[in-house]
């Protein structure tokens, strides 16, 4: 049974708000908030990072839910859009495990517990859901009525492909000079002590951004920099609003369990900037080339994949042998 694309919106947006839900735990807030308050007990807040082993079941589901969900565009839109939405997915998936660098920085420059950076996260992603539907609204209609523009996204993706070629490796962020922060203490102070799992704290009065604030803004402003690059990718992919909606929204939404699945092991992935910088290229020299010569969907995944499945081999092989050499 075939359906439309408003029947497909609700399928996606129940798909996604069940799977958030549970993923963030907000069922679990729920049902224990009215547990509390039939038996009179207090709630107790209990907050703490995934596991491994919840971390790697998480991604998976998060993986088979996106599987699940391009099958249902297969039989509905064809072969041709259900491997926009793969590709799609696979593209925002890949560029995103390199902010998550970013995410160490930041976690470890404000001295972060494990256990609290699952609630940055959670909020992060939620606000970043909303902020990414409107930069791809904004960048579809922008290709569809100016077709130049895929010239300016072409270039966009070229000069972020040579930004990461001369980005120096940093093991801190300077809190003094960076952007959010500079923004962040022009309305409110900062308390340089972590208070539990608050983002903000009063003290006489005054209220002030915690570090959790602090970071939660770093990473905020840093994706919408971050979506400059991976949403003119995946509109080289495909122009269609809701592919690119629902593939990067998938993709972002397991974003939380694959942090906390990779990041013990990031640091091994050798030849992972080298692999998105060779992505960027792949992709801005489409989008620029598009007029002469249309890359093919089929094609483009192929390519994706196989440059992914190089980084990943390349980075197992090497990693074997600094072990072996230790």
């Amino acid at each position: 049974m075939q359906l439309s694309e408003f029947e497909l919106w609700v399928v996606f947006g129940i798909i996604i708000g069940i799977s958030l839900s549970v993923d963030l735990g907000v069922i679990n807030k729920i049902r224990s908030k009215f547990k509390n308050k039939f038996e009179n007990t207090k709630t107790i807040n209990i907050v703490d990072g995934l596991s491994f082993k919840q971390s790697l079941v998480r991604s998976i589901v998060w993986i088979i839910l996106a599987g699940i969900f391009a099958i249902i565009i297969f039989f509905t839109f064809g072969e041709h859009k259900t491997l926009e939405f793969l590709t799609g997915y696979v593209l925002e998936e890949s560029l995103s495990v390199d902010n998550m660098m970013l995410f160490l920085l930041v976690f470890t420059t404000l001295g972060i517990p494990h256990k609290y950076q699952k609630r940055i996260l959670s909020v992060g992603i939620l606000s970043a859901i909303g902020m990414r539907i409107f930069v791809i609204l904004v960048g579809a209609s922008l290709l569809d009525n100016f077709h130049w523009m895929i010239y300016v996204f072409g270039g966009i993706l070229l000069i972020g492909a040579f930004r990461m070629i001369f980005q120096r490796k940093e093991d801190k962020i300077d809190l003094e000079k960076n952007v959010a922060v500079k923004f962040l203490k022009k309305f409110m102070p900062i308390r340089t002590e972590i208070t539990e799992q608050k983002f903000f704290t009063k003290i006489d009065g005054v209220l002030y951004a915690t570090p959790l604030f602090v970071a939660l803004i770093i990473i905020e402003m840093t994706d919408l920099v971050f979506a400059m690059d991976s949403i003119p990718a995946v509109l080289a992919i495909t122009t269609d609003p809701f592919i690119v909606i629902t593939s990067n929204i998938f993709a972002i939404s397991g974003l939380r369990a694959l942090y906390f699945l990779i990041s013990s092991v990031i640091h091994k992935l050798y030849y992972l900037k080298t692999g998105l910088i060779v992505l960027l290229f792949f992709i801005s020299i489409k989008m620029i080339i598009s007029e002469i010569y249309e890359i093919s969907t089929i094609v483009s995944f192929m390519i994706v994949a196989l440059i992914l499945s190089i980084v990943i081999i390349a980075s197992i092989i090497k990693a074997s042998r600094v072990k072996n050499e230790s």
